[in-house]
């Protein structure tokens, strides 16, 4: 999933992305990056049991971007 947040009057030119990885040992990655268009962005991996916990996970941080004006 790739999230895109444009407000030039702010200066804002910014991206999230959000996939959802298979561990080697059976577990769930949210892989998550986020930075200002055109760099390399930072990153994060949080890991679940489940893969629908990885998917609850990725839902909710969707929700809480598109609030903030991410499309």
């Amino acid at each position: 999933m790739y999230l895109t947040k444009i407000a030039p009057e702010l200066g804002q030119f910014r991206f999230y992305r959000m996939d959802i990885v298979r561990g080697l040992f059976g577990d769930w990655g949210l892989v998550r990056e986020w930075g200002r268009i055109g760099s390399s962005g930072q990153s994060r991996t949080d890991w679940f049991d489940t893969e629908s916990d990885a998917k609850d996970a990725r839902f909710d941080l969707h929700m809480k971007k598109a609030k903030r004006g991410y499309e």
